[in-house]
Order: structure tokens, then sequence, then C-alpha cells
């Protein structure tokens, strides 16, 4: 995620033209500047994806985003072929580095990935459920993606034995169509920041760029800036950064905020996780019912029309006006560390368009007792 000062950059803006480059395939001596993947916003799971190559031959694996998983995992279940994958055996560096406690010493079918004898395994889950797995071999294979220059993909780049975590079919469960397994973008020693940044000795820093819309993309960059996401405009030199905090429960990567609420007591409930899988803000009920109210005070001239499941606040949106920054609404803050250091929403993230005349407020209740340790806010839709 970032490096010692442990921060994590998030650039949230509303688009990124993405051209696709086709350069050949890097050395293994090139050393890239920065790493970077493109995001689309698939509809209707609102979930984030992205697609890299892996394999041998290569092949495209498309997945969802996960901001606080801990590593990738995809489906070895299902026409998983390549011949350089190669199991990570038991007490080996390769497991201890991805924290295994776990060793298959005899797996009931013939070798093939994800079934192998005496191989370490972690267990995969699917968060946007969310669901475990039973156990998924840890393996080693090629992956490639594109390094930048900052500005567009230049070489394509590849690791030859990048750890992930083999999962079987039935974690697809809820996935977008098509998607193979989830790419964990969390502080783990075998997340996709870390092994990347381990690869081609590089900081361990993070920023996503996360599209507002299914017809616009955005980009998840490896590395430090510049990110030109404009033409001449380098968006790194005006990023706000905050210090995050570890769950110390479900080891997610949250933000504490100053009141009881949102502060992680021994058990993991509270504090503010940031997620990708979630279609919508969630929030505990009183801080739901104190942003709607509050939301809705200051938007009293526009006509409010009946709910529209999940969400308590409609509007008739013929009465709202349109900009280039979306409807003309209530800002949302939310305030970090500091009242200087905030994350400003605008009504292109905030507001939802349910029908051709009604908008929602995107935020949704969660209940007053969440049924496991994660956190009391999810901030997704953005």
């Amino acid at each position: 995620m970032a490096n010692s000062s442990s921060f994590l950059s998030l650039a949230l803006f509303s688009s990124l033209v993405f051209f696709i480059a086709t350069p050949s395939l890097a050395k293994t001596s090139f050393r890239p500047k920065a790493l970077v993947l493109p995001v689309a916003k698939h509809s209707p799971t609102h979930q984030y994806l992205t697609s890299i190559k892996q394999r041998t031959p290569l092949v495209p694996v498309r997945l969802t985003l996960d901001l606080g998983g801990q590593f990738l995992w995809v489906d070895c279940q299902q026409d998983y072929v390549s011949s350089t994958y190669k199991p990570a055996r038991c007490n080996s560096a390769q497991s201890s580095l991805a924290n295994s406690k776990a060793c298959t010493t005899e797996c009931n079918s013939s070798p093939r990935p994800g079934c192998n004898n005496n191989t370490c395994s972690v267990l995969p889950d699917n968060s946007v459920i969310p669901t475990a797995g039973n156990g998924g071999e840890v393996g080693q294979d090629v992956v490639s993606l594109h390094s930048t220059d900052g500005s567009n993909p230049t070489t394509l780049v590849y690791v030859p034995n990048f750890l992930f975590a083999c999962a079987e079919s039935f974690l697809l469960d809820r996935l977008a169509s098509g998607v193979k397994g989830m790419a964990g973008l969390g502080r783990a020693n075998i997340g996709l920041p870390s092994l990347f940044a381990s690869a081609f000795s590089f900081k361990r820093k993070l920023t996503i760029c996360l599209p507002s819309s299914t017809k616009s993309y955005g980009a998840v960059f490896f590395r430090d800036g510049p990110y030109n996401l404009v033409p001449g405009i380098d968006v790194s030199t005006s990023l706000t950064y905050t210090p995050f905090l570890l769950n110390p429960i479900n080891d997610k990567v949250v933000t504490s905020f100053n009141t009881s609420l949102l502060t992680i007591d021994e058990n993991g409930y509270g504090g503010t996780k940031i997620s990708t899988v979630h279609p919508y803000t969630v929030l505990e009920t009183s801080i739901y019912n104190a942003v709607v109210n509050a939301f809705v005070s200051e938007l009293s001239d526009v006509p409010r029309v009946t709910a529209i499941a999940p969400f308590g606040a409609c509007f008739n949106s013929t009465a709202i006006v349109s900009t280039r920054a979306g409807l003309v609404v209530p800002t949302i803050d939310l305030v970090l560390q500091s009242e200087n250091v905030y994350w400003r929403i605008f009504g292109a993230n905030s507001m939802v368009q349910v029908t051709k005349d009604v908008v929602c407020l995107g935020f949704v209740d969660n209940g007053q007792s969440p049924s496991n340790p994660r956190t009391n806010t999810t901030r997704k839709k953005l």
C-alpha cells in the first residue's frame, strides 16, 4: 500500500482515458518507473474490474478489485492451464511469506494447479458476499502487466514467480460475469503492491483512480507519480495524504474518526473501511440518519419522492441542476485526521440515477449491530 510511513494515496477522479499499447515483452533486467492496471466499472454489479495476464502461454485474467484483499486469488478448478505453474511447498520461504498456517500433505485427485501434495495453503475469500474458501493452495506463476511513464502504458513487464492463491469455482459467486478471481490490494506480504514493489525494487505505494460510471475508465498505479490523467497536469502534486490504521481483528485498511462509534475496539468493531467491493456507502444507523437528515435539510427546495430500495432519500431529478461535476447537491466532506484533510464528495459521486426522473443519495443503512467485526462505515460509491 505505502512505504514505511504507511500512507495510501487515493486519487479518485471521474474518468481516465486509458490507451492500450502493444509493446513487446520486457527483459527481466528492465526496471520500470511505475506499473499500471486498467479499471472499469461493471454494470449491473457496480464492481470495479481489472485485467492482468497470467500463465504460460499468457492469457488475460479478469479480476474484481478488492482494496482490502490480502492477495490475488483465481479459480484454478476450471480451465487453469500453464506450463510454468509451481505450487508453494510446506515450510518453504514462499509459505512463510504468505503467512500460511496450513499444509496439505495429500490431495485426493491427480496433480493439477490447486491440488498438489505437500503444499501450503491460505484462505481466499469473496468479500462481495462475503464467503471464505475451503483453503486454497498457494501457487506461483508468470504475471504480466504494463509499465507506465505517468501518461500512457509503455513496456509490458512480467514477474515470473508471482505468488497467489488457487480457489474453487464456487467462490466466484456474485462476482461480475467473466471474472476469474479477485485482485487483493491490501498490505499483506503477498498483496499486489508488496509483490510488485519487491519484484522491481521500488516503493510500496498505491494510487487508485476509480471511474464514476460504466462509460469511463480508471487505473491503479503502483509506485510514485507522475499521474498525468489530463495532458500536462500531474495530479500527484496536489494529492492530500492521511495516515491509516489496521483493524486488529480483520487486518483490513481502516481510518479512524474521532467518535466513539468509529473507534476500533478490541473485537474489531468500529472504524471506517474504504472498500471497492460494496456498491454504495454503508453506514451504521445513527450515522446514516445524521448524514441523511442533514443532506435532506440542505436540499429542502427539491421535491422528495418515494424512496427506492436500498436507498432512503430520493428526489425528483428534474428539479436539480446538472453540471460537469454532476447534480448540484450539497457536498459531503469526510474529515480525516484534521479539518484541513478531507475527502470531498460531489453530486457526480454521491447521487445514483435510479430512474429517468429519480435520483437517490447513494448511502445505505447497515443497521445498528454489524454481524461481524467489520467497520461501521464503508466508503465506496466513488
